[in-house]
């Protein structure tokens, strides 16, 4: 077993993994993570590390399991040995919950309780301490009673999703005051980058405006224009979950920007930074919309200025610009392939 620090990521495939991954091997940390079986090997977010797994000493190793599976997680626990476990697997599409609500509370509120009690058994028989990070969520919020969010604020979920992280949020809590385990949990508001998953409304936007720049689609159907989201860079947020198991006492953070726009502005800034106009291009489409709606999310990140010193480093403009110029490059790619007589998946970004 190396003696550098282990950190065992659910969730290491997806956006925020991906980001915390390469993070943690900067810093000369075993990496480990937890991917499910399939018949397809969904590491694409992982691929540039993976083929090099050697970063300043460090390695990246994945393991075969699921948060549905309590006795898997006990022994990748077990395996593995962490000093740091940071839980980010779920089934995080908001829309996609309605359609899915037992299995979205199965892998995101029952994982979390079954990850910590792979790790309170581990503890208690190795005597090692786990820090565990549990990713929790502004969709918490909801409903909101009051603005802008901060950790005090009373919760109001208003989507299978937000009720199962609610529950893993509490549970998490729970574990902390009852059994003395360093496990905080990060209030993340939206987070994207050009690893954001397509069906993911800025995604799905920037995605269409390097097609829509390349030719090779005209329009975009989104929901909801006007609600409102605190939306910030997954590359800087993933520090912030590190910063807090590095401290002495666990505790719970609001991570987020402090500004708030809605999905129309984000959409005008993405196609302006195409040279493009999206009035000419987004058309509203009604069967994008949530069942219930959350309006406004905003959050007050003074708790995690003012205790760790932390500070997002990336305007919503560059993110846009940033997300913008990576799918240009990607439907140029693409265009290539179809001048060239190659057949196209067709693009749709069907949930929202």
């Amino acid at each position: 077993m190396s003696d550098n620090k282990r950190a065992l990521i659910t969730g290491i495939t997806g956006q925020d993994g991906s980001y915390l991954a390469e993070f943690l091997l900067a810093k000369g940390y075993e990496v480990h993570g937890i991917i499910r079986r399939a018949s397809s090997f969904n590491t694409e977010r992982l691929d540039h590390i993976y083929q090099d797994p050697h970063i300043d000493g460090a390695q990246l190793k994945l393991h075969y399991g699921d948060l549905c599976d309590a006795n898997n997680l006990t022994k990748i626990i077990d395996q593995v040995k962490p000093h740091e476990v940071y839980n980010l697997g779920a089934q995080s599409h908001v829309r996609v919950s309605f359609d899915m609500p037992i299995y979205t509370a199965e892998t995101v509120a029952m994982g979390a309780y079954k990850m910590l009690e792979a790790i309170r058994d581990f503890q208690d028989k190795s005597g090692q301490q786990v820090r565990y990070y549990q990713a929790s969520s502004s969709e918490m919020y909801g409903k909101v009673v009051e603005t802008p969010q901060k950790e005090t604020t009373p919760f109001y979920p208003r989507s299978p999703y937000a009720v199962a992280k609610l529950a893993g949020h509490w549970i998490t809590v729970n574990y902390r005051e009852s059994y003395n385990m360093h496990a905080s949990c990060g209030i993340l508001f939206n987070h994207e980058s050009p690893r954001r998953g397509e069906t993911f409304v800025t995604r799905k936007i920037t995605r269409a405006v390097g097609r829509i720049k390349m030719g090779l689609q005209n329009k975009v159907y989104l929901g909801n224009l006007d609600s409102k989201r605190d939306w910030g860079f997954a590359g800087d947020y993933v520090k912030m979950m590190w910063m807090m198991l590095q401290m002495e006492e666990p505790d719970d953070y609001v991570v987020a920007t402090g500004r708030t726009i809605s999905v129309r502005e984000f959409a005008d800034m993405a196609f302006q930074a195409a040279g493009l106009n999206f009035e000419d291009h987004v058309e509203f489409d009604p069967r994008y919309l949530r069942p219930a709606e959350v309006d406004l999310l905003l959050g007050d990140p003074t708790k995690a200025k003012e205790k760790l010193g932390w500070e997002p480093e990336t305007s919503v403009e560059e993110l846009a610009k940033m997300m913008v110029d990576h799918d240009i490059e990607l439907a140029s790619r693409e265009k290539t392939l179809k001048d060239a007589g190659h057949e196209l998946p067709e693009f749709s970004g069907h949930d929202q």
